[in-house]
């Protein structure tokens, strides 16, 4: 079966699942292997569960022709679908990647161009290798605007998600170190996140740099349209207030912004949200109340109070530089009792105890209530504070001290689980 035939049965059921826990009757499921599965032996549940078709890529699960596509491979068969809508498409097409701040930055857009196109953007961080394509297949004929959120932890993948989602337009959010077991170096993020930047110069895509980071401005030059934003000297500039818990920024052209979010390191993708709006004409008043009225999710720059106590929950990822930059934040807070619960950051390779080591010396800088580092490469290195091996732990830890009046920034990498350390 050809692309062709395949888009017309796509074309009768448009929906499609990877996964049968999440199947609805009508869907077509594409049979994908992993590490430790084989989406093969899932076809016939799949159609049991009411599923239109199942595309296989195993000819020994090949068993209801009538209802099953046998491919070579069902991955490359859902990402050559997936382009081939892609192309049915005429509007503009916004790529996001970066280090830290993709998926709020995301958000925002979605949020900004949504108060007046019909918008489609990346379901939650569905940004890899599968979530892409099933992102750009869940986009309806009706859309105005298309969001891409592109992750990466090793070379050429960006490149790969550009070759199958074709953006018009790009973002980079930041460059920092993150997946250094992947990547290598900080300079190997660069050139990985820069083949967002290829893609655009290659086919005379519109780049929104922030021009507060200098590296962006040079990784960006040969750009056929460069639209910047940043604090100064830009095209969209902005001013950040000082010493608030929640980022409020003000622009000439939408005035003061009180946004929910924690920390003036989102004020770059707030400034990104605002450039994309205005570059596509979407009214000042609409965007500041799209932002305003904007609440992170999932453990994303979320204030949570419980009792007199405030917990910045910032747990859903972390790196040396989106740890960093949040301990900054925290450091400048107005607030009379600081406590610092952090966990481990992980897939740093060779650099992860350098750069463990490097974040407990940074700490030392500023005095702290109390410090708690949780689990993997903070158990092997010097430090004065408090370690514990797990998230479980540090909440019993801070549920004995009996808080008052003490606010609490709590981040680390995913697998860290660093939200459970929230006292019920």
């Amino acid at each position: 079966m050809n692309i062709e035939q395949l888009y017309e049965v796509y074309r009768r059921y448009p929906a499609v699942q990877t996964d049968t826990r999440k199947l609805k009757p009508g869907d077509i499921f594409f049979a994908l292997r992993g590490p430790n599965f084989n989406g093969n032996g899932y076809a016939q549940q799949a159609l049991d569960a009411g599923a239109a078709y199942a595309v296989v890529d195993d000819p020994v699960f090949y068993t209801v022709p009538e209802k099953m596509m046998l491919v070579p491979d069902a991955l490359q068969a859902l990402q050559e679908l997936a382009n081939h809508h892609r192309r049915q498409f005429s509007i503009p097409f916004i790529g996001i990647t970066g280090t830290n701040g993709k998926t709020t930055t995301k958000e925002m857009v979605r949020t900004v161009l949504g108060s007046v196109y019909r918008t489609y953007a990346t379901a939650g961080n569905l940004n890899n290798h599968i979530g892409v394509p099933l992102t750009l297949l869940g986009i309806p004929p009706d859309a105005e605007m298309a969001v891409i959120e592109m992750g990466a932890n090793h070379q050429l993948e960006i490149e790969g998600y550009c070759k199958v989602a074709l953006p018009t337009h790009g973002l980079i959010t930041n460059i920092g170190k993150a997946h250094l077991e992947g990547f290598g170096s900080e300079e190997g993020v660069r050139k990985a996140k820069g083949e967002l930047y290829d893609h655009l110069r290659a086919n005379g895509g519109t780049a929104f740099v922030c021009r507060d980071y200098p590296y962006l401005v040079e990784m960006s030059k040969g750009i056929g349209t460069v639209i910047t934003y940043g604090r100064e000297n830009a095209d969209y500039t902005g001013t950040p207030a000082a010493g608030t818990a929640l980022l409020e920024l003000e622009t000439k052209a939408t005035g003061r912004i009180a946004t929910q979010l924690v920390g003036d390191y989102n004020f770059p993708n707030v400034m990104a949200a605002i450039a994309i709006g205005l570059h596509f004409n979407v009214p000042p008043e609409k965007i500041r109340d799209s932002i305003e009225q904007y609440i992170p999710s999932n453990n994303r720059s979320q204030i949570v109070q419980r009792g007199s106590n405030t917990f910045i929950m910032d747990a859903y990822n972390a790196n040396p530089s989106s740890m960093k930059a949040a301990i900054a934040n925290f450091a400048g807070l107005n607030a009379p009792a600081k406590v610092l619960l952090l966990g481990a950051m992980k897939e740093l390779g060779a650099d992860s105890l350098h750069e463990h080591q490097a974040l407990a010396e940074l700490l030392q800088q500023t005095h702290w209530k109390a410090v708690v580092l949780v689990g993997g490469d903070f158990e092997k290195i010097s430090h004065p504070y408090i370690f514990l091996p797990t998230a479980e732990d540090a909440r019993r830890w801070v549920e004995q001290q009996a808080f008052e009046d003490t606010s609490f920034l709590v981040k680390g990498s995913r697998s860290v689980g660093m939200e459970k350390v929230l006292p019920e």
